[in-house]
Protein backbone atom coordinates (compact mmCIF):
# COMPACT_ATOMS: atom_id res chain seq x y z
CA UNK A 1 0.00 0.00 0.00
CA UNK A 2 2.66 2.25 0.93
CA UNK A 3 4.44 1.77 -2.60
CA UNK A 4 1.27 2.36 -4.34
CA UNK A 5 0.55 5.12 -2.41
CA UNK A 6 4.40 6.62 -3.61
CA UNK A 7 3.69 5.48 -7.08
CA UNK A 8 0.47 7.64 -7.23
CA UNK A 9 2.42 10.24 -5.72
CA UNK A 10 5.24 10.54 -8.10
CA UNK A 11 2.27 11.09 -11.10
CA UNK A 12 0.28 13.39 -9.56
CA UNK A 13 3.63 15.32 -9.17
CA UNK A 14 4.09 15.21 -12.69
CA UNK A 15 0.81 16.16 -13.68
CA UNK A 16 1.00 19.13 -11.01
CA UNK A 17 4.35 20.15 -12.98
CA UNK A 18 3.06 19.69 -16.18
CA UNK A 19 0.09 21.95 -15.46
CA UNK A 20 2.47 24.49 -14.09
CA UNK A 21 4.69 24.78 -16.95
CA UNK A 22 1.20 25.32 -19.22
CA UNK A 23 0.40 28.13 -16.47
CA UNK A 24 3.72 30.18 -16.70
CA UNK A 25 3.10 32.13 -19.96
CA UNK A 26 -0.57 32.46 -19.54
CA UNK A 27 -1.53 35.91 -18.21
CA UNK A 28 -4.74 35.63 -16.34
CA UNK A 29 -3.42 32.95 -14.13
CA UNK A 30 -0.61 35.66 -12.91
CA UNK A 31 -3.49 38.03 -13.14
CA UNK A 32 -5.55 35.87 -10.78
CA UNK A 33 -2.76 35.36 -8.44
CA UNK A 34 -2.78 39.32 -7.38
CA UNK A 35 -6.15 38.79 -5.17
CA UNK A 36 -5.17 37.90 -1.35
CA UNK A 37 -5.87 34.03 -0.86
CA UNK A 38 -5.55 33.13 -4.62
CA UNK A 39 -2.57 31.09 -4.64
CA UNK A 40 -1.53 29.15 -8.03
CA UNK A 41 -3.55 26.48 -7.07
CA UNK A 42 -7.17 28.41 -7.10
CA UNK A 43 -6.20 30.83 -9.79
CA UNK A 44 -4.99 27.38 -11.81
CA UNK A 45 -8.76 25.94 -10.86
CA UNK A 46 -10.94 28.73 -11.54
CA UNK A 47 -8.66 29.54 -15.36
CA UNK A 48 -9.35 25.72 -15.99
CA UNK A 49 -13.31 25.64 -15.17
CA UNK A 50 -13.89 28.85 -16.58
CA UNK A 51 -11.83 28.92 -20.13
CA UNK A 52 -13.18 32.01 -21.99
CA UNK A 53 -13.72 34.61 -19.49
CA UNK A 54 -15.28 36.74 -22.47
CA UNK A 55 -18.44 33.80 -22.88
CA UNK A 56 -19.73 35.47 -19.38
CA UNK A 57 -21.70 38.58 -20.13
CA UNK A 58 -21.47 39.63 -16.62
CA UNK A 59 -19.57 38.85 -13.12
CA UNK A 60 -23.15 37.78 -12.32
CA UNK A 61 -23.01 34.92 -14.71
CA UNK A 62 -19.82 33.99 -13.48
CA UNK A 63 -20.92 33.73 -10.22
CA UNK A 64 -24.02 31.84 -10.79
CA UNK A 65 -22.01 28.95 -13.18
CA UNK A 66 -20.19 28.68 -9.52
CA UNK A 67 -23.40 28.96 -7.81
CA UNK A 68 -22.34 31.22 -5.47
CA UNK A 69 -25.35 33.47 -6.01
CA UNK A 70 -28.37 33.11 -3.54
CA UNK A 71 -31.86 31.42 -4.03
CA UNK A 72 -34.41 33.71 -4.96
CA UNK A 73 -37.76 33.27 -4.30
CA UNK A 74 -40.92 35.32 -4.48
CA UNK A 75 -44.86 35.01 -4.77
CA UNK A 76 -46.94 37.31 -6.30
CA UNK A 77 -46.58 40.84 -5.78
CA UNK A 78 -44.67 40.27 -2.29
CA UNK A 79 -41.12 41.33 -2.35
CA UNK A 80 -38.32 39.14 -3.10
CA UNK A 81 -36.66 36.71 -0.29
CA UNK A 82 -32.90 35.66 -0.87
CA UNK A 83 -32.24 32.22 0.68
CA UNK A 84 -28.50 30.02 0.82
CA UNK A 85 -26.41 29.67 -2.20
CA UNK A 86 -27.82 27.71 -5.22
CA UNK A 87 -24.52 25.26 -5.25
CA UNK A 88 -24.85 24.72 -8.91
CA UNK A 89 -22.05 24.12 -11.00
CA UNK A 90 -18.55 22.57 -10.46
CA UNK A 91 -18.48 22.07 -6.55
CA UNK A 92 -14.70 22.11 -6.26
CA UNK A 93 -14.35 25.03 -7.60
CA UNK A 94 -16.61 26.48 -5.08
CA UNK A 95 -14.84 24.78 -3.09
CA UNK A 96 -11.33 26.39 -3.57
CA UNK A 97 -12.73 29.72 -3.40
CA UNK A 98 -14.50 29.41 -0.42
CA UNK A 99 -11.07 28.49 1.22
CA UNK A 100 -9.67 31.36 -0.71
CA UNK A 101 -11.83 33.57 1.11
CA UNK A 102 -10.87 32.57 4.28
CA UNK A 103 -7.65 33.48 3.55
CA UNK A 104 -8.51 36.83 2.25
CA UNK A 105 -10.33 37.29 5.46
CA UNK A 106 -7.51 36.99 7.63
CA UNK A 107 -5.32 39.64 5.26
CA UNK A 108 -5.45 43.80 5.74
CA UNK A 109 -6.57 45.06 2.54
CA UNK A 110 -10.60 46.01 1.20
CA UNK A 111 -11.72 42.15 1.22
CA UNK A 112 -10.64 42.14 4.75
CA UNK A 113 -13.73 44.99 5.75
CA UNK A 114 -15.50 43.41 3.39
CA UNK A 115 -16.03 40.35 4.88
CA UNK A 116 -16.04 42.13 8.82
CA UNK A 117 -18.89 44.46 7.13
CA UNK A 118 -21.16 41.43 6.04
CA UNK A 119 -20.10 39.50 9.15
CA UNK A 120 -21.56 42.05 11.59
CA UNK A 121 -24.87 42.32 9.98
CA UNK A 122 -24.95 38.11 8.96
CA UNK A 123 -22.65 36.13 10.78
CA UNK A 124 -19.15 34.19 9.80
CA UNK A 125 -20.89 31.79 7.37
CA UNK A 126 -22.62 34.06 5.54
CA UNK A 127 -19.59 36.78 5.28
CA UNK A 128 -16.72 34.08 3.97
CA UNK A 129 -19.59 32.96 1.14
CA UNK A 130 -20.30 36.36 0.50
CA UNK A 131 -16.58 36.92 0.36
CA UNK A 132 -15.75 34.20 -2.26
CA UNK A 133 -18.62 35.80 -4.24
CA UNK A 134 -16.59 38.78 -4.20
CA UNK A 135 -13.54 37.64 -5.68
CA UNK A 136 -15.07 35.66 -7.78
CA UNK A 137 -16.53 38.76 -9.53
CA UNK A 138 -13.30 40.68 -8.62
CA UNK A 139 -11.57 37.15 -11.19
CA UNK A 140 -14.44 38.16 -13.90
CA UNK A 141 -13.37 41.96 -13.84
CA UNK A 142 -10.00 41.69 -13.97
CA UNK A 143 -9.45 39.00 -17.05
CA UNK A 144 -12.02 40.62 -18.67
CA UNK A 145 -10.20 44.18 -18.51
CA UNK A 146 -7.01 42.90 -18.27
CA UNK A 147 -6.15 44.69 -14.95
CA UNK A 148 -4.42 43.24 -11.70
CA UNK A 149 -5.99 43.72 -8.63
CA UNK A 150 -5.46 47.69 -7.31
CA UNK A 151 -4.81 46.37 -3.70
CA UNK A 152 -2.29 43.52 -4.45
CA UNK A 153 0.88 43.07 -2.44
CA UNK A 154 4.19 42.98 -4.89
CA UNK A 155 6.34 41.03 -2.88
CA UNK A 156 3.99 38.84 -2.35
CA UNK A 157 2.24 38.31 -5.83
CA UNK A 158 5.93 37.92 -6.53
CA UNK A 159 6.33 34.94 -4.01
CA UNK A 160 3.29 33.42 -5.67
CA UNK A 161 4.92 33.61 -9.12
CA UNK A 162 7.94 32.01 -7.67
CA UNK A 163 5.98 29.40 -6.23
CA UNK A 164 4.52 28.71 -9.82
CA UNK A 165 7.73 28.32 -11.50
CA UNK A 166 8.92 25.61 -8.47
CA UNK A 167 6.39 23.45 -9.44
CA UNK A 168 6.87 23.61 -13.28
CA UNK A 169 10.31 22.37 -12.15
CA UNK A 170 12.75 25.58 -12.22
CA UNK A 171 15.97 25.13 -10.41
CA UNK A 172 15.84 26.17 -6.77
CA UNK A 173 18.13 29.01 -6.01
CA UNK A 174 19.73 29.12 -2.22
CA UNK A 175 21.01 32.35 -1.20
CA UNK A 176 20.70 33.84 -4.61
CA UNK A 177 18.43 37.16 -5.62
CA UNK A 178 15.52 36.40 -7.75
CA UNK A 179 11.64 36.30 -8.33
CA UNK A 180 9.78 36.01 -4.75
CA UNK A 181 13.26 36.72 -2.73
CA UNK A 182 11.95 40.29 -1.73
CA UNK A 183 9.33 38.32 0.02
CA UNK A 184 11.62 37.82 2.75
CA UNK A 185 12.56 41.55 3.29
CA UNK A 186 10.64 41.79 6.94
CA UNK A 187 10.56 45.70 6.64
CA UNK A 188 9.38 45.22 3.09
CA UNK A 189 6.71 43.52 4.08
CA UNK A 190 5.69 45.40 6.79
CA UNK A 191 5.59 48.76 4.41
CA UNK A 192 3.50 46.75 2.03
CA UNK A 193 1.41 45.57 5.03
CA UNK A 194 0.44 49.42 6.46
CA UNK A 195 0.11 50.27 2.91
CA UNK A 196 -3.20 47.94 2.37
CA UNK A 197 -4.03 48.71 6.14
CA UNK A 198 -4.44 52.12 5.07
CA UNK A 199 -6.60 50.69 2.07
CA UNK A 200 -8.53 48.65 3.88
CA UNK A 201 -9.43 51.89 6.44
CA UNK A 202 -10.23 54.07 3.25
CA UNK A 203 -13.16 51.30 2.03
CA UNK A 204 -14.26 50.76 5.35
CA UNK A 205 -14.97 54.48 5.24
CA UNK A 206 -16.43 54.84 2.23
CA UNK A 207 -18.86 51.65 2.73
CA UNK A 208 -20.46 53.02 5.71
CA UNK A 209 -21.64 56.24 3.79
CA UNK A 210 -23.41 53.97 1.72
CA UNK A 211 -27.26 53.84 2.14
CA UNK A 212 -29.93 51.59 0.71
CA UNK A 213 -31.89 52.05 -2.58
CA UNK A 214 -35.47 52.08 -2.07
CA UNK A 215 -37.28 50.24 -5.34
CA UNK A 216 -36.98 52.35 -8.72
CA UNK A 217 -39.71 54.16 -9.72
CA UNK A 218 -41.05 54.73 -12.98
CA UNK A 219 -40.61 58.68 -14.16
CA UNK A 220 -43.88 60.61 -14.05
CA UNK A 221 -45.99 61.74 -17.28
CA UNK A 222 -46.21 65.38 -17.76
CA UNK A 223 -48.15 65.38 -20.53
Amino acid sequence: MLRQLDFHGTELAELDRKVAIEALDDADIHRLMTIPGVDVNVALSVAAAVGDFARFRSADKLVASFGLNPRVRQSGGLPAATGRITKTGRSQVRGMLVEAAWVASRSPGPLHAFYQRIKSRRGIQVAIVATARKMTTLCWHLVTKGQDYAFARPSLVAFKRRKLQLQAGAERRVARRGLGYEYNDKALRRHEREIVEQQEHAYAVMTSHWQPRGPATAPKNTT
